[in-house]
């Protein structure tokens, strides 16, 4: 019997019988991985994902679009010896399946061989599952989640005279299901959850128009910031932007508020990245053991936090993560290598195929108001545009909006101007972390007072 499309009070994720999708799976992937291998795979890994969910954005108080998602994806990758086969596909059917198995197969024989190439070692296997909460299914219907989005935009909408229009309100609620197995046996199913709320608003003066937004996004929808803080949040920054003036060029010190360090700390791994490093495309080139940042700056890597956006007791590859400092007191720990890098580096692989799970700069004593009063006099950093950043010599130039301060005090904001420098001298350079942690991402910091850049102005 043909199934009848989802009504407005039904969510995607109601219809998934968890249990049985695992065990189907299961099943699955240990049958192709079978048939790989008696078509001469030496080792094969499976993943497959599974999302279903509902998204609805309102402008106006109008709903705009109503989505409901169901999403698969199944990826096979197979190994004749060192020669690498990828295939991959949407259709989860057994008899597509079978041909995405003989894709690979045939492209593996016929592929260059890559003596680095391979599976992670099977004593690095992650052998113990942990329950990380991380699926917190919602059920919304499509009315409650049209509710919750017309609320944030009015309470944006309402906030003061001085916005005068919308942009969109958004809700989003996604559940998802991953499944990784590989020919030495590991075998494990994720399932998790993600929601989403954000406020997007304009606001006018008589010096021009100003956009911004807000947002909130969590595992668990109880964990979501209510509509009235987002709206407000959203209206009350794009208030803050009214009234611009233009400043000089000069050299200041400069604050990056929480979401832009946040950009800093990727480029950070992204330069500690395998890929990177032995390519010999990264200016953190032989730095493990040395001092990247000032003495009071560790950064901590907790794959086991519950409910944490990147919580995970395996890899991409099946390989066991573990809580560890990245940087302790200054000194870079360890690199963030998969098994190929590792052996392209001649090291071990460090639980990190897929990238870093949740890391944590701890913060200072200092509030976010106490940060400003230290710099006294300089910029904060709130928008960057661009994609000037140079991972090979550091070199850092970005497009950038914020707020002018004096006498630390917040003066006005500013925008049109562009900030440079080098990420290795403003690592070094980093003077103090605020407190004022933001926790929407898998990367937590607060706001970072860098010593000096360049600000180009007039």
């Amino acid at each position: 019997m043909k199934k009848q499309p989802l009504s407005v009070t039904e969510h995607p994720a109601d219809e998934l019988d968890l249990d049985a999708e695992i065990e189907k799976f299961q099943d699955t992937g240990e049958k192709l991985i079978q048939l790989a291998l008696k078509k001469g795979a030496s080792q094969v890994e499976v993943g497959v994902s599974k999302d279903l969910g509902l998204s609805v954005q309102v402008r106006n108080q109008q709903v705009e679009t109503l989505e409901f998602n169901r999403d698969n994806s199944f990826g096979l990758t197979v190994y004749f010896g060192h020669k690498k086969g990828v295939a991959s596909t949407s259709d989860l059917s057994f008899e597509a399946l079978s041909e995405t198995v003989e894709a690979a197969c045939n492209i593996a024989r016929f592929t260059q061989e890559d003596k680095c190439s391979g599976l992670a070692d099977k004593e690095l296997m992650a052998t113990e599952p942990k329950d990380l909460k991380l699926d917190c299914p919602m059920g919304v219907s499509a009315e409650k989640a049209k509710a919750l989005a017309k609320e944030c935009e009015e309470f944006s909408l309402g906030y003061s005279d001085k916005v005068s229009q919308s942009e969109g309100a958004t809700f989003n609620s996604h559940r998802n299901l991953r499944y990784y197995a590989n020919s030495h046996g590991f075998s494990a199913s994720t399932p998790s959850t993600r929601h989403s709320l954000s406020s997007v608003v304009i606001a006018k003066d008589q010096h021009g128009m100003q956009r911004d937004y807000w947002y909130s996004i969590a595992r668990d929808f109880n964990d979501l910031e209510l509509p009235k803080t987002v709206g407000e949040k959203a209206a009350k920054r794009v208030i803050a932007r009214l009234g611009a003036k233009k400043i000089a060029t000069q050299k200041v010190p400069v604050i990056f508020t929480p979401d832009i360090a946040r950009g800093l700390i990727n480029s950070f791994c992204s330069a500690i990245r395998g890929a990177s490093l032995y390519r010999q495309s990264s200016f953190l080139l032989d730095s493990k053991g040395k001092q990247i940042f000032p003495d009071f700056v560790t950064m901590k890597e907790e794959p086991f936090k519950l409910k944490g956006l990147a919580s995970s007791w395996f890899d991409n590859e099946g390989v066991a993560t573990r809580e560890q400092s990245i940087v302790s007191q200054g000194i870079l720990q360890t690199y963030l290598l998969n098994s190929y890098s590792a052996r392209r580096l001649g090291l071990k692989p460090t639980g990190h195929a897929g990238g870093v799970h949740n890391l944590s700069l701890i913060p200072g004593t200092l509030s976010y108001e106490q940060l400003i009063k230290t710099m006294n006099k300089g910029l904060i950093v709130t928008e960057v545009m661009g994609h000037g950043v140079n991972l090979v010599n550091g070199d850092y130039s970005r497009g950038a909006a914020g707020f002018w301060v004096e006498a630390g005090e917040i003066q006005h904001f500013v925008q049109e101007i562009t900030i440079a420098g080098n990420l290795k001298s403003m690592f070094q350079g980093l003077q103090a972390v605020s407190n004022d942690l933001d926790m929407r991402s898998s990367i937590t910091t607060g706001s970072w007072l860098v010593n000096e850049m360049t600000i180009a102005g007039n």
